[in-house]
């Protein structure tokens, strides 16, 4: 028994847990060659393994029930709260610390938000850790008004979690799927969360993106490292570059490296993470990666593309193509938007690939490509 909650039928979340995993990796492989079967020439890698259990470093917690016995989990479809405060994806310092959690919000008298009424404060609770163990807590609330409370009780809530190194609100007021807001209140003097990965501490601000696997992520960076180094490239962009983990890490001597990210707050965390580190030749921008690019000069010798589900889409694809670059590399986290994206530049040929298994027990994966100009 890997999960009471699957086995009992209350949460399904990790869809493929009740298959084998060896029969996991090897129908994700399956897949992502199939889609790539109009590409021969790509010499794949054997495909990457993570543990099953114990490695999420996020947990996105739906708050329900009352304020007396708070649920934090998720929904189930009567609109019911299903308390997973001890799901077992989590890493051990987070299953530790969600109890305490949930203590708080009987302390701090936060009421939970009750989607059918439209009522109530207390959305989501996001907590991180990172490979060190500290921990970012982010309280999403639907107004300012427990935000006291939350000051008042938060020095006793670091006693009991001296883990919590950033904890933070997050305003979201609209009735929406949408999980956070673009407010954030800092409530720690600490406003960034350090997560080392492969030798680079890189910082996340509470708006950040951070793959949600710290191993798989490291080895991610890892392989990144290994091709790029293997191509040596003198300049580089890192398109969607997040916090910085692929530019930080393809730092190096005579090289010079730009990273591009609409989101300022991962813009800042990627620069902080530079300048403690010391690297040279490694600047950020924030904005639109594909506008910087079709409004850049000379392109570099690679580009790294980390996009989301969409892909990279055909205006950057065209660019790619037309542009005379090299050699990118492209880390991917569905296949399909990657082989459309491919379409649009057949002069960029893949010639190796791996996957890597970020969400294990789920259809989900990333593959890392790495595409050479025929």
């Amino acid at each position: 028994m890997l999960c009471s909650h699957f086995d009992a039928g209350r949460c399904r979340s990790c869809t493929w847990l009740g298959t084998p995993y060896g029969e996991q990796l090897a129908e994700k492989q399956r897949l992502v060659e199939e889609l790539l079967a109009g590409h021969p020439g790509t010499a794949w890698l054997p495909p990457a393994a993570s543990a099953q259990l114990g490695i999420r470093n996020k947990a996105k917690m739906v708050v329900s029930g009352t304020v007396e016995d708070p649920t934090l989990g998720i929904l189930n479809p009567a609109g019911a709260g299903v308390d997973l405060r001890d799901c077992p994806l989590h890493t051990p310092g987070i299953q530790a610390a969600l109890p305490e959690l949930a203590a708080f919000v009987t302390r701090a008298a936060l009421t939970p938000y009750d989607v059918a009424a439209r009522r109530g404060e207390l959305k989501y609770l996001l907590v991180t850790e990172s490979a060190d163990g500290e921990l970012m807590v982010r309280f999403v609330l639907r107004s300012q008004e427990p935000v006291a409370r939350i000051r008042k009780h938060l020095p006793a809530l670091l006693e009991r979690l001296p883990a919590v190194m950033v904890a933070s609100v997050n305003l979201q007021p609209e009735h929406k799927a949408v999980l956070e807001g673009e407010r954030e209140i800092v409530l720690t003097g600490q406003e960034s969360l350090r997560m080392r990965v492969g030798g680079v501490a890189l910082h996340l601000r509470p708006q950040s993106f951070f793959q949600t696997n710290t191993a798989m992520a490291a080895e991610l960076y890892r392989l990144a490292r290994r091709w790029v180094g293997e191509v040596a490239p003198r300049t580089v962009w890192d398109l969607y570059c997040g916090v910085g983990g692929f530019a930080l890490g393809l730092a190096g001597p005579g090289r010079e490296i730009l990273g591009v990210e609409i989101s300022r707050e991962a813009v800042a965390s990627a620069e902080r993470t530079r300048d403690e580190a010391g690297l040279s030749g490694v600047r950020f921008e924030a904005g639109d990666a594909t506008a910087y690019a079709l409004g850049s000069g000379a392109p570099p010798d690679l580009v790294v593309v980390n996009p989301p589900r969409r892909g990279i889409g055909s205006e950057l694809s065209g660019w790619l193509e037309a542009s005379g670059v090299r050699h990118v590399l492209y880390s991917s986290c569905n296949a399909q938007t990657l082989v459309r994206d491919l379409e649009s530049m057949p002069a960029l040929r893949p010639v190796r690939g791996q996957l890597l298994d970020m969400f294990p027990n789920t259809a989900h994966y990333e593959v890392l490509v790495l595409l050479e100009r025929a």
